[in-house]
Order: C-alpha cells, then structure tokens, then sequence
C-alpha cells in the first residue's frame, strides 16, 4: 500500500475544514497509508516586508525540509505548477507506483506559499488552478484530489 504524505504549514482552526478533511482521510484508508503534518506557520505583522516575508518562508523551509522522508517523491503545490487533470494526477500517481515509489509527499505551503528552496526539491509542482485559494480550503482539495485519483486508477464510477 502506497503511503501518502502531506505536508502542511498552518493548523487548520476551522471545524468544517477538519470534517473533511477527517472525511477524506476516512476515504483513503483504504487505498493508501495517509499522515498529515502539520508545521506551524511563522508570524509576520498585518503589512511584512518583502524581507520579512522571505525569512519567514526560510524558516518554514527548514521545517519542511526536516520532514521529508529520504525515497519520497516531493510534489509542491505552487502557482507556478502545471495544472493537471484529474485523470492526469490518477496516472502520475500510477506511474510513480509502477516504478517503485511507495511515498508520495504533498507540500503546502502557508499563505505567502513555499519557499523557492523547497519547491526546487520537488519532483513535481502541481497547481490546482491560476485562481487563489485559503491554504487550509486547498488542502481539503487535494485529499479530494488524491482520493479521486484512487477511484479513478481502480476503476470505479465515483469519477464522472
């Protein structure tokens, strides 16, 4: 069974989030071993910097990259990703499958994103769309992802 890692900088505070997130996590478990981490997100004043900004994606970087298991593949998500369908993500994580990779770990960054560090260790940057989204609503939006990418790749309707 595949394992599925993801990465998160920020703590959902949120009750509707942390249901579905339970949800799709509650789903997953039958097609793949699931953790989420939660890293905690570093505090900036109402208007940073751009230097503020940058040394705190710094410091969330390093906490990252603490976290990464040594085989895992690494997919960031970013803006500057490549938008995939779903059917798109379901044969990426076939593919990776096929060729002997057991983990799979999803990074998200917190509201000023991931540092360019880290996604410069990534195997793979996926964007869920040009449109912004909460850090915490994209969450929720990739376990539905990942969880429609398991349907898909085993064949049953849940995919329209």
């Amino acid at each position: 069974m595949q394992k599925v890692t993801i990465l998160c900088v920020g703590k959902l505070k949120e009750k509707f989030y942390a249901d579905a997130v339970s949800e799709y996590s509650k789903r997953l478990s039958r097609f793949c071993k699931l953790e989420i981490t939660e890293l905690s997100e570093e505090r900036l004043p109402e208007d940073p910097s751009p230097a503020q900004i940058e040394a705190a994606l710094s410091k969330e970087a390093d906490a990252i990259r603490a976290k990464l298991p040594p085989a895992a593949m690494v997919i960031a998500l970013c803006v500057e990703g490549k938008t995939r369908s779903s059917e798109e993500l379901a044969r990426l994580m076939a593919d990776s499958a096929s060729r002997g990779v057991s983990h799979l770990v999803f990074l998200i960054g917190g509201s000023f994103g991931l540092h360019p560090s880290v996604k410069a260790l990534a195997a793979v940057k996926l964007s869920m769309s040009p449109m912004t989204f909460p850090h915490h609503l994209a969450r929720v939006m990739l376990l539905e992802q990942i969880y429609r990418a398991y349907q898909i790749n085993a064949g049953t309707r849940y995919h329209k």
